[in-house]
This record gives C-alpha cells, structure tokens and sequence, in this order.
C-alpha cells in the first residue's frame, strides 16, 4: 500500500513540472491546465486538489525553482574560503543552477510578471528569502565592519535578478556565468569588502 503523503508529493512535483514543461511549449497565456495535467498524467482532480488555478500552479512553480536556486547558493558557501572566493564560488553555482534550465529561467523571470499583483508579491517573497540569506551571510561574516541593511541587501538581489532578466531577454541564458563578474563587484561594492 503506497503512503498518501508521497503519492500527494509525487503528483505536485509532477504537476510542478507539467506546468514548466507545458509553459516551456506554449508561453503561458496559451496554456490550459489541460495541457498542465497531460504533462504531468495525472488527472483534474489531482489538479485542483494541489492548485486552486494555473496561477496558483505558475507561483508554486516559480518559488519552487527559486528554493532549489537558493539551496545551491547556499550549499556553495565554504567559509573556510576567503571572502572573495565564497562570492563568486556561491554566485557561479547560483547562476549556473539557472543556466542549467534556460526555458525554465525564461518562464519563470518573464510569466511570473504576467500574473500581475500575485507574480509581483511572489516575486517579493523570493526576493526576501534571498535577501535575508545574504543579510544573514554578510553579516556573520568577519571582515565586515558595518552591518549590511536590509534595503541594500534587497538592492543587490533586485540588481543581480536585473542582470540576469537583461541577459534572458537577449537570449543568453547560457552565458549567465558571465554575470559571475558584475554580481561579485556589485556585493563587494555594497558590502564594503574589499577585493
């Protein structure tokens, strides 16, 4: 007898990613959530069990992309590194863990903004967790002298997600890792750490 809770998890990573694959082929106006559940092969009743809506479903999938982001950032860090180093090992594996999926990054950075007042405060959400993380990074770290605000460590996010929407909207989300550079001399501006 197989456990609920997995089965229930099994179909929401599936619709997770019925949902990239079905926005990936189509652009999201143009998706049903018929499109979403035969993706996924599952039925619209999984469907509406897990997501209220595709909105719902594009969110989920959005903060679900941006955790795992997060999580590679986070596993990059070594403090037994020098400062520089972790920066730009952390924002390599960050950006590389995008690079690695360039329609995925595209639908999420572009669609996400189409839903309007839900993408945005989705995207805010994100944008804090990241924020916080580097607040909580920066901040423990020793070199720094004067604590790193909450505003300028949303600053950085916000200037980075800005780069890195520059190069998607050109079509280089395979060179991301060039941003390695730009977003590495950005923190150190910001954070006072010298190269």
């Amino acid at each position: 007898m197989s456990d609920p809770d997995t089965a229930d998890s099994d179909h929401r990573s599936r619709l997770l990613e019925g949902m990239a694959q079905a926005v990936a082929g189509k652009g999201y106006a143009a998706v049903t959530i018929g499109d979403v559940v035969r993706e996924a092969g599952v039925s619209r009743r999984t469907f509406y069990e897990h997501f209220e809506g595709k909105a719902a479903c594009l969110v989920a999938l959005y903060e679900a992309a941006s955790h795992n982001a997060l999580k590679v950032l986070r596993a990059a860090l070594d403090p037994a590194q020098p400062w520089d180093a972790q920066v730009e090992q952390a924002l390599a594996a960050y950006l590389g863990c995008m690079a690695s999926n360039p329609v995925l990054m595209r639908t999420l950075y572009i669609e996400i903004l189409g839903l309007g007042p839900v993408g945005l405060a989705a995207r805010r959400r994100v944008n804090a967790e990241i924020a916080g993380f580097m607040l909580e990074v920066v901040n423990g770290s020793r070199v720094r002298r004067q604590p790193l605000s909450p505003q300028m460590a949303m600053a950085i996010v916000g200037g980075i997600n800005e780069l890195v929407l520059d190069c998607i909207e050109r079509d280089r989300v395979e060179k991301l890792e060039d941003l390695v550079g730009p977003a590495a001399q950005l923190v150190r501006a910001v954070t006072g750490h010298p190269r």
